[in-house]
């Protein structure tokens, strides 16, 4: 059986990932449609990138037969001197690769370089290109060095894209040479795995065994895994918050499955201890003290405020960057003064236009000069408003004075003042709000996160698609964005109940 990169890489994730991918699938997830829209940023990107490469033959496959002569249509393609190879395959010794690019070099010397959709080169593209390498040398191909291309953060769309300044070239080729014989012991370890005829040990504890840094593999494979534990406590170790596989494994260990057995002199982050207490007391913990000398920096009138954002690897309208988070939709609940009733106000983009624009005239006339601007993870808001300057300077002394006046609702629950163990260490308002507010949920929306808002509202808007759709899809962003601000003012209310 022949190992191919993708295959590879799972096996970095996990051995078991890549023996259920292999041996049996359907226990997997099918790709949802947010990781789906992803995939197809990264090809939109490619699509840019591969421009910089303008006399290259671009190989490739449409078809499972396609895919099968690629490996020669690439040798030949080679042979007839191409300058260079885009999207060739290489085979040799049981391993097998796709590369984005090859570039000649010299007569049979050639670069090879991959093309990411991220903003840096990242640990794990690193070894990404070992695993290239090792297949291109044992295919006889020699390689010079190796690079990464991906998106540069700091380019401003005016204009037509520029693939040139779209993009940056990252040299990592000490970085890859030095991964070469982990790399050889990496495969060896994973071609093993292919052979097994049962699935290999599950435990989250194998997650990332070789240790790459930046990743966020075990919340990936954590989703598997309680998908193929069908009668897992809701307080076992697995739902630990933010655990590591070194956490796990020595859990495992020591025999120890559920939160509440776990030890004092287990070494423990912060939030994690609050959580093991909360559990095993089945205590609040609430610091009213702090709790109401935080409310009491508030000042009327009160405005709970949420963005929803559009972002794209390549930018949409002029002034943009790659990856800038821009709004597109808000929802903003006001409290006048103590005792009053909440009034809600909106703004929802409904154009194939940048919304940018008409969103500020509206948040101009809906949020005064005074009073307390509540987000929760205020960093976000706070970000949008800084982009939006720098667009629109004119625009600037407002969205300055707004950004001086925001305070972040989340602050009680992640400097943990107010924990409750079924927020399992998250302070996040999708794990609060269930909690404080039980009558209140997002699992009851259609639209229940922010990158199905985001998905949904750029397919619909932008690009004209869902047209029967269209109304009640729109509908389902104002209810989700409307939600996230009321679930503020109820969770304040809660706040401020046990203070008094």
């Amino acid at each position: 059986m022949t190992l191919s990169k993708s295959d590879y890489m799972l096996f970095l994730k996990h051995p078991a990932w890549l023996w259920l991918k292999k041996k049996d699938s359907s226990k997997l997830p099918e790709t949802d449609e947010n990781t789906q829209t992803i995939f197809d940023a990264g090809h939109i990107f490619e699509s840019y990138a591969e421009k910089l490469f303008p006399e290259a033959v671009r190989l490739g496959f449409n078809s499972y037969d396609e895919y099968l002569s690629l490996t020669d249509r690439t040798r030949k393609s080679i042979e007839n001197g191409t300058k260079t190879v885009i999207q060739g395959r290489f085979e040799a010794g049981g391993i097998t690769c796709i590369v984005d690019v090859l570039d000649r070099v010299a007569d049979d010397i050639f670069d090879l370089i991959e093309i990411k959709s991220a903003t840096k080169a990242k640990p794990e593209h690193e070894y990404d290109l070992a695993f290239q390498l090792t297949v291109l040398e044992k295919a006889g191909i020699k390689v010079r060095n190796a690079a990464i291309i991906h998106a540069n953060s700091e380019y401003v769309r005016y204009g037509e894209i520029e693939p040139e300044k779209l993009t940056v070239k990252t040299d990592v080729s000490g970085a890859v040479q030095t991964l070469t014989n982990v790399t050889r012991e990496l495969i060896d370890s994973a071609l093993k795995i292919l052979g097994k005829s049962s699935i290999p040990d599950i435990s989250p504890r194998y997650v990332n065994q070789a240790g790459i840094s930046g990743v966020s593999w075990f919340s990936e494979w954590m989703d598997i895994y309680k998908s193929l534990v069908s009668d897992l406590n809701p307080y076992s170790i697995y739902y630990l918050s933010y655990p590591t596989s070194e956490q796990i494994g020595k859990l495992e260990d020591e025999n120890i499955y559920l939160i509440r057995d776990i030890p004092e002199k287990f070494t423990l982050r912060p939030r994690q201890s609050a959580q093991i207490q909360t559990t095993k007391k089945n205590e609040r913990i609430i610091v009213k003290e702090k709790i109401q000398m935080f409310l009491d920096t508030f000042v009327y009138p009160i405005y709970f405020l949420d963005y929803e954002t559009f972002s794209d690897v390549i930018p949409r309208f002029d002034g943009c960057k790659p990856y800038g988070d821009y709004p597109f939709q808000y929802s903003l609940h006001i409290l006048d003064s103590k005792g009053t009733e909440v009034v809600h106000k909106e703004y929802l983009h409904s154009e194939n236009s940048n919304p940018m624009p008409n969103l500020l005239k509206k948040l101009r006339r809906d949020v005064g000069n005074t009073g307390t601007i509540l987000s929760w993870n205020m960093s976000y808001e706070k970000g949008c408003h800084a982009r939006m300057a720098d667009l629109y300077p004119e625009n600037k002394a407002y969205l300055d004075n707004l950004n001086e006046r925001m305070n972040d609702l989340m602050t009680p629950f992640s400097e943990m003042w107010f924990v409750d163990k079924d927020f399992f260490g998250s302070a996040s308002i999708k794990s609060v709000l269930p909690v404080l507010v039980p009558d209140l949920s997002y699992k009851e929306l259609e639209v229940s996160d922010g990158m199905l808002a985001r998905r949904t509202f750029t397919q619909t808007v932008f690009e004209g698609k869902n047209t029967e759709q269209r109304e009640k899809i729109l509908t389902d962003l104002k209810k989700y964005c409307f939600l996230d601000t009321f679930a503020m003012v109820k969770i304040l209310e809660k706040l401020k109940e046990c203070c008094n």
